[in-house]
């Protein structure tokens, strides 16, 4: 039989399954997402140990794109317009591709976490989203490097590899922890960040910064994290975070409340628990 984990305030509720049991089956499509996932976190990982030979090229400030970046969107792109090649196709290396289904679009980000990929420090990873109608309906997170898939598809709940997961049980905010992102060279929004933490840092037990928003809102979604806030993403960066989050019973929201979350790309996303507290001090901003 399956065993149900046991958990404390604050744990990752999860689900093991018995060798004989299947995980959730999952649509064609996502089934579809994983494949390309995982062929492009084959490539991604091969590069990686070999960081200190990568060819980089500048971007912009503090933003650089690597042959690896590169090659691992070239595998999504023709594992998923191969397989759906009416779908439209939005991704952070190329143009955006109308495609002849106006309804079905893949947003996908090669590698989320660029930087630390080319400082080798492994945690990137590929995200991958579906969205119908203008609602993100399957979602794919694929941390290669310590080999955990997250995805999620609506109405199905999230996952973890093998293990159904949750946003995390804990109340109170000096107990809570948090993730963020800050702006590197370049950016303007620094003094907006720091009033951010201001606010933040003496109600909660902390506040972490890792280099990648798709890893951040998985975390939330399996209870490694209480919650995440952000500015001036991309669709790409959170695509499949937002559907992961959800699935998992968090709540994702765009951080200005009449705001459209893909499209502004400024996210603020928590456990059931703490999320109005958490975005009453973010949003006072």
């Amino acid at each position: 039989m399956a065993q149900t984990l046991g958990k404390a305030e604050g744990a990752v509720y999860t689900r093991r399954l018995d060798p004989q049991e299947s995980p959730m089956p999952g649509s064609a499509n996502l089934n579809i997402m994983l494949k390309a996932a995982r062929k492009a976190g084959r490539s991604l990982v091969k590069d990686f140990r070999e960081v200190e030979n990568l060819q980089v090229s500048m971007k912009g400030a503090g933003d650089f794109v690597s042959r690896a970046d590169i090659a691992a969107q070239a595998i999504l792109k023709e594992e998923l317009l191969g397989a759906r090649p009416t779908y439209g196709w939005l991704a952070e290396e190329e143009k955006e591709i109308d495609g002849e289904d106006p309804t079905r679009r893949w947003i996908v980000d090669p590698l989320d976490g660029t930087t630390n990929f080319l400082h080798g420090l492994p945690h990137w990873a590929i995200s991958i989203a579906l969205e119908h109608k203008g609602q993100i309906i399957s979602g794919v997170v694929y941390d290669a490097a310590k080999d955990e898939m997250f995805f999620a598809e609506k109405g199905e709940g999230a996952w973890m590899n093998d293990q159904r997961i949750r946003v995390s049980g804990r109340s109170r905010m000096i107990e809570a922890l948090f993730a963020t992102g800050l702006p590197f060279a370049g950016r303007g929004d620094l003094p907006e960040v720091l009033q951010d933490l201001a606010r933040i840092s003496p109600v909660c037990a902390g506040v972490r910064r890792w280099g990648s928003a798709a890893l951040d809102m998985a975390y939330v979604a399996a209870g490694r994290y209480e919650g995440y806030w952000e500015r001036r993403l991309n669709a790409w960066d959170i695509a499949a975070g937002v559907i992961i989050m959800r699935e998992a019973g968090g709540f994702a929201e765009p951080i200005d409340p009449e705001g459209n979350l893909i499209e502004d790309g400024a996210v603020i996303c928590g456990n059931s628990n703490l999320f109005d507290a958490f975005a009453r001090i973010i949003r006072k901003g």
